[in-house]
């Protein structure tokens, strides 16, 4: 399989929090997977094309203000798939860490999508909408929705695991509560080594440092969001670990960090 990297709707500029790296904006870090026999997979949708056209309907004013999105049309996921020479028909799977505007914004671009969501998410934003985090105009067009709940069985690195419905091995689901109701990391396993998409399990590198630091502003997003202090503190204690006893295996990437998607660009 082969991996894009894709960053699908800036928001508001930040700065690392030590020298080095030049100011970015915070970003929506999206993967484009190739698979051999399951077309593409979205993992993450960013900002779609309504949200970029009409934002204070689709995402909120008020998260507009917060966010500052800069709203370019050319980083929306369908104009992306676009230039790489795909059609959106072939983007047959989306997988969505969890139902915030910033990462299921571009589902309506995609509408005949299969759209793999753990169940509790998918009941959460169904139910609170709308609200500050949570924006119906993201699924009035019925979306495909494929909802899982985990359960004890295989595991991943010591994580609870599922496989979604008609997609290879290679890419698995592993939650990773604390942020959301039903937040989840999605892990896809590229040439010899694996990839875990953290979705807004951590919002800063340097979170999962041996000794760890977190960003003045993003880490007033994550903690003013989340929905279970105690257990998001957990979840990144776990992808410590992770990264301290498997990171010849294991490479992890947030949502928002922009030094991150630089790596990989």
């Amino acid at each position: 399989m082969n991996i894009h990297h894709l960053n699908c709707g800036s928001v508001r500029q930040i700065e690392a929090t030590y020298d080095g790296p030049s100011p970015a904006h915070a970003v929506n870090h999206c993967l484009l997977v190739e698979t051999d026999s399951d077309g593409l997979v979205l993992v993450e949708t960013g900002l779609g094309l309504d949200d970029v056209r009409n934002p204070g309907d689709t995402l909120g004013s008020d998260w507009v203000e917060m966010a500052q999105p800069v709203l370019a049309e050319e980083e929306t996921a369908i104009r992306q798939v676009a230039r790489l020479g795909y059609s959106p028909d072939d983007v047959r799977h989306i997988i969505v860490t969890h139902l915030d505007v910033d990462h299921c914004g571009g589902l309506p671009d995609f509408p005949d999508a299969q759209v793999h969501v753990l169940a509790a998410e998918l009941e959460a934003a169904t139910t609170e909408a709308p609200s500050f985090r949570y924006r119906p105009a993201h699924w009035a067009h019925g979306p495909n929705w494929v909802p899982y709940t985990p359960e004890p069985g295989e595991e991943w690195f010591g994580f609870t695991s599922v496989q979604p419905k008609g997609l290879p091995p290679e890419i698995r689901l592993v939650p990773l509560g604390g942020h959301t109701a039903g937040h989840t990391g999605v892990a896809v396993h590229e040439g010899d080594r694996w990839l875990l998409h953290c979705g807004d399990a951590y919002y800063y590198h340097r979170e999962l440092d041996k000794d760890p630091h977190s960003h003045p502003i993003l880490d007033i997003v994550q903690t003013s969001s989340e929905v279970h202090h105690d257990l998001r503190l957990g979840t990144q204690a776990r992808l410590r670990e992770l990264v301290r006893d498997h990171g010849d295996e294991v490479s992890v990437i947030s949502a928002h960090d922009p030094w991150e998607l630089d790596r990989y660009r």
